[in-house]
Parts: structure tokens; C-alpha cells; sequence
């Protein structure tokens, strides 16, 4: 069955997508998708970024523009209102106070940052060759299993994204991924397939085979997202996540309403 829902994907105001979200619906429609989730990044605790997040003011802007995209398409599509905000140490209060503003049908948790370094930021790629890649490796893991655990989530987005750049460990990860996966299955925590990746430079999908199967094995639920930051992207390459999904042992996925399960679906 091909995959019908895509729950990750952006809008302009977060500063580095294209296009308004009424026409990613609109391809997601032209896709046969019947349900779909905008997962814009919530504003920064941290500091002011315009270019890779929301201003805490545009909040109900953003919330105003999806409530207008999910009416006008009620009889072809379902749309969903989430967020992705990410998990950083020691903000982990400020963050609920943010996400109990709007009744958000889902939360996506990620990390972009370790410490102060956005590792997955362009801008700052050469700050890579700086570092021991197996130590930022080891760090992003346990920093994606204190953001499972502060149970503010019900999506982590890209479980391996910091292989974005083709910086790739030496270390054999494996206990970090059994590590995570028991940390995931205890919280209840989903993760979603991204098919984004085959659009970066390491031009694989998050996660890797390797981690999905160990996820899969332990119970851990999965999802789907295409981190769409233009229309187009929408749906992109879901045939090949759902391949990676059944390699993976994988045989149903799951759709969430009002943060919680609420239904399986096979693949």
C-alpha cells in the first residue's frame, strides 16, 4: 500500500522554505496523499535566528495560515497543525510553556545544536573539521535520548541527521542505536522516516537501514516525513521509504491525532 500521510513539512516563515503552504497541499493532493502535517520550526529559545526558524510574533500567523489551508481543503485532504521545535538542555520548561500556547496536533522534536554549534547548518559546516566526528556522534545520540525522555515530544524527526554532511563516524555506533531505540520504546516516542537526506549531501534517507532495523526489532514506531521546504517535495520519495521500511522488518506505520497513536496502518 503506498503511503498516504506526511507529517513533515515547512512554510516561509521559518525563513529557508519556499512556497505557500496552501500549494503544498495542493501537490499533496495531486499525489494522492490523504493527509498531511505542517511542522514549521517553532521560534528559538536561544537566540534570534529569522533564517532558520519563526519569530515567537508570527506564532498565530502561522497557525492562521494552516487553519485556512485545512478549511478550504476539508473535502480532499486532511491537514494537521504541528510543530518541530527542538530539544536543548536546560531550556526544557521554557520549551512546554511554548508548545502549551496552541493545541498542537502533533510535537516533532529534533536537535540541530550541540552546545552552541548548529551542526547541521551550513553556515557552519567547516566548524566539522574542528572536531572528533566520533565525539559529536556520541553526543548527538545522547542528546536525542534526553530529548526522548523529557516526554515533550511525539515525533523525533531525522534520528541521524548529524550524518547530514557525509561526516561519518569511525566508531561502531550499534549500542547507541540499541540505546536509543530502549529509550524510545520506554518514552513511547515515534520516529519518522525523512526521505530529506537523499537530498543532502549524504544522499540517504534518515534513518540508515543499519539503525531502522534495530528500531523496528525493539518495537519502535515509525512514521513518515518529508521534510518538504518547497511544494514539490511533498511526499518525495515516500516509494523508496516505504522499501526501506519493509527491508527494515517494518509492516505497519502510525498516524497521530491530538499527540497520541490513533490508528496503524499497514504498509
Amino acid at each position: 500500500m503506498p503511503i498516504i500521510s506526511d507529517y513533515h513539512m515547512h512554510t516561509p516563515l521559518c525563513g529557508h522554505a519556499d512556497g505557500e503552504p496552501m500549494a503544498y497541499a495542493k501537490h499533496a493532493i495531486n499525489i494522492g496523499l490523504k493527509r498531511i502535517g505542517f511542522s514549521d520550526h517553532a521560534p528559538l529559545l536561544t537566540h534570534k535566528d529569522s533564517g532558520i526558524s519563526m519569530d515567537h510574533s508570527q506564532l498565530p500567523v502561522y497557525h492562521h495560515m494552516i487553519e485556512s489551508v485545512r478549511t478550504e481543503v476539508e473535502d480532499q485532504l486532511e491537514v494537521l497543525v504541528g510543530i518541530e521545535a527542538d530539544f536543548v538542555p536546560g531550556y526544557e520548561e521554557r520549551t512546554k510553556e511554548l508548545l502549551a500556547k496552541y493545541p498542537y496536533d502533533y510535537v516533532i522534536g529534533s536537535v540541530h545544536f550541540i552546545a552552541e554549534w548548529g551542526f547541521d547548518d551550513p553556515i557552519q559546516m567547516k566548524e566539522w573539521n574542528k572536531r572528533d566526528v566520533n565525539k559529536v556522534y556520541h553526543e548527538y545520540y545522547k542528546l536525542l535520548r534526553k530529548s526522548a525522555l523529557s516526554r515533550m515530544f511525539d515525533i523525533l524527526a531525522h534520528v541521524d541527521l548529524v550524518k547530514k554532511f557525509d561526516f561519518k563516524s569511525t566508531d561502531d555506533m550499534t549500542a547507541e542505536i540499541e540505546e536509543n531505540a530502549k529509550i524510545f520504546k520506554k518514552t513511547g516516542v515515534v520516529i519518522e522516516i525523512n526521505t530529506s537526506g537523499l537530498r543532502k549531501p549524504v544522499h540517504e534517507m534518515y534513518p540508515s537501514l543499519n539503525d531502522l532495523k534495530i528500531y523496528c526489532a525493539k518495537g519502535v514506531p515509525v512514521t513518515f516525513g518529508s521534510d518538504a521546504h518547497q511544494p514539490t517535495d511533498v511526499g518525495r520519495d515516500f516509494d523508496l521509504a516505504r522499501e526501506l521500511a519493509l527491508a527494515a522488518g517494518y509492516k505497519e506505520y502510525v498516524q497521530i491525532e491530538k499527540r497520541k497513536i490513533a490508528r496503524t496502518l499497514t504498509l
